[in-house]
């Protein structure tokens, strides 16, 4: 059975950005994380040692996105990517979308978003 737990809209302000004012001055960043697993035992049993914590999914990117500086929304959500792969075995695929408001880009934009999909046999 392949199920999704999803976390929607995790929002954190953090200094990312390929400008050195983004760097400094920071902006708000969002993060879609779909995790695709079998949650069917922990669904059985009640018992969520047989599923994804998703609180240990959030505090890991929360970690990631406020450990170091990137240039790049790429990097952030590849990295989220592989340490989730890495981190939580019951995950067969993941997909991340990280967001950027505020775009420095001369117009009016309501974000940029990337994703990131990775199997664990890749």
């Amino acid at each position: 059975m392949l199920n999704i737990i999803r976390i929607k809209n995790a929002s954190f302000y953090a200094y990312h950005g390929a400008l050195s004012e983004e760097q400094s001055i920071g902006g708000r960043f969002e993060a879609d994380v779909d995790m695709y697993t079998d949650f069917s035992e922990a669904a059985k049993n009640d018992d969520l040692n047989l599923t994804i914590n998703y609180d240990k999914v959030y505090k890991y990117i929360n970690k990631i996105v406020h450990q170091q500086k990137y240039y790049l929304i790429e990097t952030i959500a590849t990295i989220i990517a592989d340490g989730l792969l890495d981190a939580f075995p019951q995950i067969t695929k993941v997909s991340i979308r990280v967001r950027k408001n505020n775009v420095p880009v001369g117009g009016v934009i309501d974000c940029v978003e990337v994703e990131v999909s990775k199997e664990r046999d890749e």
